[in-house]
C-alpha cells in the first residue's frame, strides 16, 4: 500500500507540473492571440475611415464636374 501511494506520488507530481506549464502556456496564447486579434480590428477600422473618407472626396470630386456636364444637356 505504502509503495503505491510512493509511486502515484512521485509520477503525480512531475505530471501535475507539466499540466500547469502546458495551462499557463495555453493562457499566453491565448492573450497574444486575443491582442493580435484587436490590433487587426483598429487596422481594420482604421482602412475603413480611410477608404470612406476617400470615397467622399471621389464624390464631391464629381459633383464639382457634373455642373459642367449638366449646362451641355
Amino acid at each position: 500500500m505504502i509503495g503505491v501511494i510512493s509511486v502515484v506520488m512521485i509520477f503525480g507530481i512531475p505530471i501535475v507540473a507539466i499540466l500547469t506549464d502546458h495551462f499557463q502556456k495555453q493562457s499566453k496564447l491565448k492573450a497574444n492571440m486575443l491582442k493580435d486579434e484587436l490590433e487587426l480590428e483598429k487596422l481594420k477600422q482604421e482602412n475603413y475611415l480611410i477608404e470612406t473618407e476617400k470615397m467622399k472626396l471621389e464624390l464631391e470630386k464629381m459633383k464639382l464636374d457634373q455642373p459642367k456636364d449638366e449646362i451641355k444637356f
